[in-house]
């Protein structure tokens, strides 16, 4: 932080908007008995990666319990971009999870959003983060993500015995693609051969009323899918490492 700042207030701002997640954090910092870091982020900067997954990196954070010491309240569009990134969170992996999966196994899928593609997991990360950040941390998935699986799912996903079933037709598979942020949609767009994904793109999700769910859809989805949310990391996550 002491040599960053003798280049000056231009240069750190051109840093963290052009580079990497858009994010610039200052760590090791001295508070009470420890140490921390804090990020510094601008508000449409961070209201992009909540609704559009421009980077992944602040959004994916977000996926997992975190406790909100403070929030502007004069910024109502802040709550529904934060609403609206768990909604999207779990879009994806539903799309991601078979027919028939445990609490863990969704808590797991969405905890590893965004740590796929990110290279810190190959080198220097524990292997077992994404499982250890889950197993401490049950309860507080669930009162994250419980009420909003029950009102959002209830006709596509149901809970019985400990396990979930999920709607996994063609139908199913399409109102989850609709409702993806749109960096991602376009992403997978350019990784898929499926004419339906085509029709989702954003200001033409109406196309999608008028595709038929059983022509076009891409038989490799979930890899396609994959591969489009560790590019996104893969992008902002390995310039980051090096801010």
């Amino acid at each position: 932080p002491t040599t960053i700042r003798l280049l000056g207030p231009k240069f750190i701002s051109y840093l963290q908007t052009n580079f990497g997640a858009k994010i610039y954090f200052n760590t090791l910092i001295p508070f009470e008995d420890g140490l921390i870091k804090y990020g510094v982020i601008s508000t449409s900067d961070l209201m992009a990666d909540l609704e559009n997954w421009t980077t992944l990196y602040v959004s994916g954070r977000l996926h997992k319990p975190v406790n909100i010491l403070e929030q502007d309240q004069s910024l109502p569009e802040l709550r529904l971009g934060l609403a609206s990134n768990l909604t999207s969170a779990l879009h994806a992996s539903l799309l991601g999870l078979p027919e028939k999966f445990t609490p863990e196994e969704l808590y797991l899928q969405l905890a590893g959003l965004s740590y796929s593609g990110d290279l810190r997991m190959l080198v220097g990360e524990d292997k077992n983060k994404v499982q250890n950040i889950v197993s401490a941390q049950m309860s507080l998935f669930e009162g994250l993500y419980d009420k909003r699986l029950k009102a959002l799912f209830s006709d596509s996903v149901h809970f019985h015995n400990g396990t979930y079933t999920q709607d996994k037709s063609d139908s199913s598979k399409l109102h989850h693609l609709q409702n993806l942020p749109s960096s991602l949609i376009e992403l997978m767009l350019g990784k898929s051969k499926s004419a339906v994904i085509e029709d989702l793109l954003p200001n033409e999700k109406d196309v999608l009323n008028k595709s038929s769910a059983s022509d076009g859809l891409d038989p490799k989805l979930q890899e396609v899918l994959r591969e489009s949310i560790s590019t996104i990391v893969q992008r902002s996550s390995t310039p980051q490492a090096l801010k």
